[in-house]
């Protein structure tokens, strides 16, 4: 039986950011909390940064991760906004780092796939797969969707680490029997 985890995930933004945190209950996660921190109402950049990580810092606190996943900034069009969205992940990873805390980064498209098995899905539709995978009411989901993006990129590292060939590397058959000799049958 594996011991207990929480897995903090977060949608990095300087605008919103979303989290998500789950806790792996034996091979099974349960949502913890998720929500948002808005950050429109601070003009400046610096300031926000603080908050985050004071956000970030704060959930730590709260909830003790074992690990933080964190979405990838994408590459856009617009380099002021990649800079700032780069800062706030940053940020967030820094305050992690500080409480030594592992970082897991996953891009917007693996976490959908890992999610909905669609690399293309909408924000509205990771956001209903992770309401049946969690069993989310109705009334618990948040009208944002950049928290249920946090939740999804701290379930993505669930599949992803609970996954036994995801970070396993194997040169042939007889080197994945015997590196899992609890899988074969004879």
């Amino acid at each position: 039986m594996s011991k207990e985890r929480i897995i903090l995930g977060i949608d990095p933004g300087t605008i919103v950011m979303g989290y998500g945190i789950i806790r792996i209950e034996g091979k099974k996660p349960v949502l913890e909390a998720m929500g948002v921190l808005q950050l429109n109402k601070y003009e400046d950049h610096y300031v926000r940064l603080k908050k985050i990580f004071e956000r970030v810092l704060s959930l730590i606190d709260q909830y003790h991760p074992d690990e933080l996943a964190i979405e990838a900034p994408f590459f856009g069009k617009n380099v002021q906004s990649m800079l700032k969205l780069g800062r706030a992940q940053g940020t967030a990873i820094s305050a992690a780092l500080s409480r030594d805390i592992p970082i897991f980064e996953y891009a917007p498209l693996k976490i959908k796939m890992s999610i909905t098995g669609n690399g293309q899905a909408s924000k509205e539709q990771v956001a209903g797969m992770l309401q049946r995978i969690l069993h989310i009411s109705k009334d618990n989901m948040l009208p944002q969707l950049d928290a249920t993006d946090g939740l999804a990129a701290a379930l993505c590292h669930f599949l992803q680490s609970n996954n036994p060939v995801s970070d396993k590397k194997y040169s042939g058959w007889k080197d994945f029997i015997a590196k899992n000799p609890g899988k074969v049958k004879e």
